[in-house]
């Protein structure tokens, strides 16, 4: 059960290791792009490709699909990525139904684990696969593994690597639930009395704006943790009016006392362009203008001499 690429490793993966699997849940195909023609989830068009099964139920809930499975008798379901499970699906299997999730759980529990370690600016992360129970994310520990995060790893290249160490992992698990050789750890057992959770939940689009009163830091982590997409952005106003939207993709991080209020811009008109932060600048070396395509520093100033006039 899965949706988008961080799946398909790990589909190929059981497939490559012989293990029969007897169908694909995956979301329904939908209207996608400026032509709004209709397009498989990635998890889909793999499947296909190696004629499984699909199945794309629009209500999890309902009596038809619930009855597919049981005819299916699955030993055991494998969920990367994919919907909340209602208990008459998670409950079906004889062996249960396990999870791969981009945490080390009990931390970082919900949607956008990835993207919470780096804007959180954690040096370390990993991969965990759990039983699902009730709860998000709650359920019993069957194997995990830490990954360390490079300082200025962004949370693409961080869910590419978790997407192929996931699927190790994975297999791991399914090979060790299939002999019967793995010891459950409760969740409970590993949060300390009193202990406030870090959790990931979904990104809002407020929460990808830039607040430039933060610290230079607290501003790079957030952009790296939502690059390249949603991306982190920022709205600037000049005297006359006019307003200027910018995603970010990349900075470079300037730490030094200055006088310039939060949002100030400098630049040299040519190459470089930078923004006031609390405790230094932040450098724009890629951005994107509202309707516009992707640039550099350089190609964005040959078309905005006034950029300067503007504060965000």
């Amino acid at each position: 059960m899965g949706t988008p690429s961080f799946a398909v490793p790990s589909l190929r993966l059981l497939l490559e290791n012989n293990f029969n699997v007897v169908a694909v849940v995956t979301a329904p195909d939908k209207p996608a792009g400026r032509g709004r023609k209709t397009e498989s989830s990635a998890i889909c068009a793999f499947a296909r490709s190696q004629q499984l099964t699909v199945l794309q139920p629009d209500y999890l809930k309902s009596d038809d699909f619930i009855k597919q499975l049981r005819v299916l008798e699955p030993d055991l379901q494998v969920v990367v990525a994919f919907r909340m499970l209602p208990e008459a699906v998670w409950r079906l299997p004889k062996l249960g139904t396990v999870n791969l999730h981009a945490s080390l759980l009990p931390v970082y529990r919900g949607a956008a684990p990835i993207n919470w370690v780096i804007i959180n600016g954690e040096k370390e992360t990993g991969l965990t696969t759990f039983f699902i129970d009730q709860k998000i994310d709650t359920g019993n520990i069957i194997l995990q593994e830490k990954m360390l995060i490079g300082e200025e790893e962004t949370a693409g290249q961080l869910h590419d690597r978790m997407m192929n160490q996931g699927a190790d992992l994975l297999i791991r698990t399914v090979k060790s639930i299939a002999s019967g050789n793995y010891r459950p750890v409760n969740q409970q057992d590993l949060i300390h009395r009193n202990e406030e959770l870090k959790t990931a939940p979904k990104i809002t689009r407020e929460v990808c704006r830039i607040n430039w009163n933060e610290k230079t830091g607290n501003i790079h982590n957030l952009v790296r943790g939502l690059s390249p997409s949603p991306a982190a952005w920022t709205e600037g106003y000049n005297p006359e009016g006019s307003i200027l939207m910018l995603q970010i993709f990349s900075t470079k991080v300037e730490i030094r006392t200055h006088n310039y209020a939060p949002g100030t811009v400098l630049t040299d008109h040519k190459n470089w362009l930078k923004i006031a932060a609390a405790d230094g600048f932040i450098h724009l070396p890629e951005l994107q203008q509202a309707g516009k395509k992707r640039m550099t520093a350089a190609e964005f100033l040959r078309g905005s001499r006034d950029i300067d006039s503007y504060r965000f």
